[in-house]
């Protein structure tokens, strides 16, 4: 008969280095658990570590580890109940396990996708803030394996901050469905992501569907919340902005603006209004990343149909490069339109894959970054 290791959803028991799980009657193996705040643990991202935990909110954010054996576990606690994970095993992402957290505390058995004596795992969050946050407890792993060293991060960098777009909103959804499902926003297959692993750097991606940096769906801007360590809503959390500092910075916001502006009528704003508000806001952001390659986007969804929006941020660009007190700011910060390509929606993956070749070879050609196939 089989017996099962329960866990508890209220309480974090994993606390012991070792323990002992039954399989079935026949089969008694020893494992090891390894928490979250062990070295050999690899995340990127902005992740707040809670004692011998991992707390993973933002799109994005991963976990990587390396071990020996075909005996793994992870242990899970998440908030809601509504965020999914890609596993990925040895760097094979064209088929992740796809893992629906539940909420609460449980272990996630994946013994059964371990293929090698020596694997690498990836855990990846598709899902944002929007969704709550999960945290990673650990791994279990058998009594006689190990973990090994953690694979080096990527050296180039690259940061984030956008709205639904930039999360990925239904991008995997079918083209005539609704697009809001949280199973169907696959962050790994964004135009961010896929930018990131075109270009072989590490990413974080600062992102909130329904944000803008104007006005919101909801009543907090960007400017409010692009400085979180966490993401669930607006918080007091703080980011320590020297902790990790990108080569390049991505801005792709305006859609929200545009759509509640012009057609909800939730904010005044004149063209000078707007093209100040979003200099500031860049400016903002150069005051925290000073060394960073600025590309400033929009699109590609309806805001880039004419070039009104496209227009302000160019304004906006043009206002800092020539600005006489830092004449450094003008080789400093570009645009980029993701051209609208006539649908409705969300952009779905072939969008979002046509974006990131456009991105990546701006990038490419101002960073003078050789660009991969393998994306």
């Amino acid at each position: 008969m089989l017996t099962s290791l329960l866990i508890s959803s209220m309480a974090r028991p994993w606390r012991l280095a070792t323990f002992i799980v039954l399989f079935s009657s026949q089969t008694l193996l020893a494992e090891q658990f390894i928490s979250a705040n062990n070295v050999k643990f690899r995340y990127s991202g902005r992740v707040l570590h809670d004692g011998e935990q991992a707390f993973l909110t933002w799109p994005g954010t991963s976990v990587n580890f390396s071990f020996t054996g075909k005996q793994l576990a992870i242990v899970l606690e998440d908030k809601t109940g509504e965020n999914y994970f890609n596993v990925i095993f040895n760097g094979d992402d064209r088929y992740p396990y796809v893992l629906h957290a539940k909420q609460g505390t449980h272990r996630y058995d994946l013994s059964h996708a371990i293929t090698s004596d020596t694997s690498h795992i990836t855990l990846f969050k598709r899902t944002e803030g929007a969704e709550g946050g999960t945290y990673f407890h650990g791994a279990a792993i058998s009594e006689n394996s190990q973990l090994l060293a953690p694979q080096q991060a990527p050296i180039r960098k690259i940061m984030f901050y956008g709205d639904s777009i930039t999360v990925g909103m239904g991008n995997e959804a079918a083209h005539n469905d609704p697009d809001n499902k949280a199973s169907e926003k696959n962050h790994y297959l964004s135009y961010a992501a896929i930018t990131a692993r075109r270009l072989n750097a590490e990413f974080h991606s600062i992102a909130k569907s329904g944000i803008g940096f104007m006005v919101s769906w909801f009543d907090f801007t960007m400017l409010d919340y692009y400085d979180q360590l966490t993401a669930h809503s607006n918080n007091n959390s703080a980011w320590n902005f020297d902790s990790w500092q990108p080569d390049v910075v991505v801005v792709n916001l305006g859609q929200n603006d545009r759509w509640l502006i012009e057609n909800e009528k939730r904010l005044e704003a004149t063209p000078d209004d707007i093209e100040r508000a979003y200099e500031a806001f860049v400016r903002k952001l150069m005051l925290h990343h000073p060394n960073a390659q600025f590309i400033c986007a929009i699109g590609s969804m309806d805001a880039s149909q004419s070039m009104v929006w496209p227009n302000y941020i160019a304004n906006a660009v043009s206002a800092i490069q020539s600005s006489p007190d830092n004449p450094q700011d003008k080789a400093r910060v570009t645009t980029v339109i993701f051209e609208f390509s006539g649908y409705g929606a969300h952009p779905r993956i072939d969008q979002h894959v046509k974006n990131a070749a456009k991105l990546s070879a701006v990038i490419a050609d101002k960073m003078n970054w050789s660009v991969v196939d393998n994306h």
